[in-house]
């Protein structure tokens, strides 16, 4: 899939090097519980990667157009964890510092929203993250989510850490329809 400046594809090995840095750069990863080893990241890669193949989206491998480089990722994920809103369809996005400030994750997760209502037949869309961590926050507002009010404390993280309490926003199909049609 693609948008006016960016690539939405499946994973290649050659990601797994800019990838694996994310996941050891402390920034990339501050709302997140630690760092990724190098094994770590190249597991999630090549989950996502089957994950894709098998149903055909997942969270992709998100590349500048212009560039060739790799971005981070940006996609559609149903959640590991047990959370309370499950069963559910989450839009996630995890990009290189580099990255950041330029709308890279809005314009990628739109295409991956839109993906979701209108190739999946979606009726919902969750996004949560961490209390603290405003940049998503706003990435899901710009997305037209809105926080649903209804936090709740993720259940991989244990009593008492800083990063346990998060928000839940949510986007209807009719809410993607409502807003598709004003612009």
């Amino acid at each position: 899939m693609e948008t006016e400046r960016l690539l939405l594809r499946q994973w290649r090995d050659e990601d797994l090097a800019p990838f694996a840095a994310m996941g050891r750069d402390p920034e990339v990863m501050r709302y997140f519980p630690a760092l990724l080893s190098e094994e770590e990241s190249a597991d999630g890669m090549e989950r996502q990667r089957g994950l894709i193949a098998a149903r055909g989206w997942g969270l992709w491998a998100l590349e500048e157009k212009a560039s060739g480089d790799f971005l981070g990722f940006v996609g559609l994920a149903v959640p590991r964890a047990e959370l309370p809103c499950m069963p559910c369809v989450e839009a996630g996005w995890r990009l290189r510092r580099a990255s950041w400030g330029r709308g890279y994750a809005t314009e990628a997760a739109r295409r991956a929203l839109a993906f979701g209502f209108e190739t999946l037949g979606l009726d919902e869309i969750v996004s949560f993250t961490a209390l603290p961590n405003l940049p998503s926050q706003g990435v899901m507002r710009r997305l037209g989510m809105r926080d649903s009010g209804r936090d709740f404390d993720h259940p991989a993280l244990e009593a008492g850490h800083p990063l346990r309490r998060h928000c839940l926003y949510l986007l209807s199909a009719a809410e993607w329809r409502a807003a598709a049609l004003e612009v």
